[in-house]
């Protein structure tokens, strides 16, 4: 099984990151690929861009990472209740290539935050929009407090309670794939 996994953020310091690479660390039998959205970085979108220099190459890359996967788990970073510029602006340029981004693929939808929120505005606005950009979500799981939940000398979560929600989110994802 092939797994695309990746941050919704491009800061080299994202706690999403950590997530998505703690998470990624639980599934023992996959060929893993973790991307870094500061590889896909592109000018903003526009339709006169569009038309006048096409869809940049780290698009079309994207969408063929994700095409490559059986499934792909997504964290997503809070930035003012939604998504980051550089998540959004990724989303809109794949899109012209296909609206079905996530080409069907089983889906964990994640997030992370410092707050007591755990990043579940942006989660929720993920998860309304899945089916849309064609992802098949499977399950969700938000993480809030990261810090007083995590641990990132050791990248372990700490709250046994919000792990057993964790892993079972993911057997969700992972059961749906295994033929």
């Amino acid at each position: 099984m092939k797994i695309l996994a990746f941050a919704a953020s491009n800061s080299i310091h994202s706690i999403n990151k950590k997530f998505v690479q703690y998470v990624t660390g639980l599934i023992p039998f996959s060929d893993i690929t973790i991307l870094d959205l500061n590889d896909y970085e592109m000018p903003i979108y526009s339709i006169d861009r569009e038309q006048n220099m096409g869809i940049p190459n780290q698009s079309q890359m994207f969408f063929k990472q994700i095409g490559k996967a059986d499934a792909v788990i997504i964290s997503f970073a809070e930035h003012n209740g939604s998504y980051t510029v550089a998540y959004k602006n990724l989303i809109d340029w794949t899109s012209r290539i296909h609206q079905l981004i996530f080409q069907n693929k089983p889906a964990l939808y994640l997030s992370a935050s410092p707050g007591i929120g755990g990043a579940k505005n942006v989660l929720t606005i993920a998860v309304n929009s899945a089916a849309s950009f064609g992802a098949v979500l499977k399950s969700s799981f938000s993480i809030p407090n990261f810090f007083n939940n995590f641990n990132l000398e050791k990248n372990i979560l700490t709250n046994p309670k919000l792990e057993k929600e964790l892993k079972l989110a993911l057997s969700q994802l992972l059961s749906s794939t295994i033929p």
